[in-house]
């Protein structure tokens, strides 16, 4: 689709299955002639305004407010050079290409999987001039602190969507049931994870969902690679390798690096034809490291071309255990994964 001036893309955050989930780090491209360029604001801050019609349950103030909220925890993160503003409210639907940023509720029961959605107007150099982020008025919301029974939390789906609004695609550290009609969610350890928690029941068990109000470090290092500071450079490093199956590279493997010490995970991808893939944000440590298949997602939640991603693998640990310096990469390691 095209917009003013340049391109328009757009990203969902689906529900795929309602009961009465790079890494963060697989960033979002803009096509600019043979070119992909990274989704990054050059301006800051990202000055945005909301649809002054609120619904059932929740006010244009009461959104503005969780927006805020919402914004707050990727601006506040310390190794990333991130802010925000409010500008207002408008009668300018989100879904409008205005040449200004417009946040808010739209109604569209045509897309009953989607709770809420993002897309930009670029200029021709692919930068963002303009983001539009859309709840869907065909669920129920709450703005309420610790959430309510048969209603999403606003703040913690507009923390996902704000992340996509920074630039960040989906992180697949979560896991997922196949369920009539989709996939359910069994946990997840990513704001960015693609599929969300089912609304509160009431009970303690099932009140997943205001999760997502917090960041994981997955999240944190996702948006530290766009826009980090130097201390991030400094402080954190790299766990850099391969994986292949029978000497040949695997492409959209999964791999995750868990830190012992914390219990942090934090995830990427093979992006590459020869297997190769890159984990940063981490912390310097010893990690156990992983490789797994996409085979419990829709792939192409997370890649344009799912029918190259290869997922005709079992899920492999490296044999070794991985140290990670401040600062620099781990020695290049090789994850040697067969087939199914």
């Amino acid at each position: 689709m095209t917009g003013r001036n340049g391109a328009r893309l757009a990203i969902a955050l689906l529900l795929i299955s309602i009961p009465t989930a790079l890494t963060a780090y697989l960033k979002i491209g803009v096509q600019v002639g043979s070119s992909v360029v990274v989704l990054k604001w050059k301006t800051l801050p990202v000055r945005y305004l909301v649809t002054n019609r609120g619904v059932a349950n929740v006010t244009a103030q009461q959104f503005q407010t969780a927006t805020d909220a919402a914004f707050g925890a990727w601006t506040s993160v310390p190794t990333a050079q991130l802010s925000s503003q409010f500008i207002g409210f408008t009668g300018i639907d989100p879904t409008v290409d205005s040449g200004q940023t417009v946040l808010g509720f739209e109604s569209h029961p045509e897309q009953d999987t989607v709770l809420g959605s993002t897309h930009w107007e670029f200029d021709t150099s692919g930068n963002p001039r303009a983001a539009h982020i859309f709840l869907n008025t065909f669920f129920a919301w709450s703005v309420d602190t610790p959430g309510q029974p048969g209603r999403f939390d606003v703040q913690s789906i507009m923390t996902h969507e704000i992340g996509h609004l920074f630039g960040l695609s989906h992180s697949a550290i979560g896991e997922t049931n196949q369920v009539s009609g989709g996939r359910s969610v069994v946990g997840k350890g990513a704001v960015m994870f693609p599929i969300a928690f089912p609304p509160s029941n009431g009970t303690p068990a099932t009140t997943g969902n205001t999760i997502d109000r917090t960041l994981k470090p997955d999240d944190i290092a996702g948006i530290s690679d766009i826009y980090g500071t130097t201390a991030f450079q400094q402080q954190f490093g790299q766990v850099r390798g391969k994986v292949t199956m029978n000497g040949t590279g695997v492409f959209g493997a999964h791999v995750t690096a868990f830190n012992q010490r914390t219990g942090a995970i934090i995830g990427n991808f093979s992006l590459e034809n020869d297997g190769s893939f890159v984990i940063g944000g981490l912390d310097p440590g010893i990690y156990l490291v992983r490789a797994e298949p996409l085979d419990d997602a829709d792939i192409d939640s997370f890649f344009d071309t799912p029918n190259n991603v290869n997922i005709n693998f079992k899920a492999t640990y490296h044999p070794k255990l991985v140290a990670v310096p401040a600062g620099g990469a781990s020695t290049a390691i090789e994850i040697k994964v067969v087939p199914k």
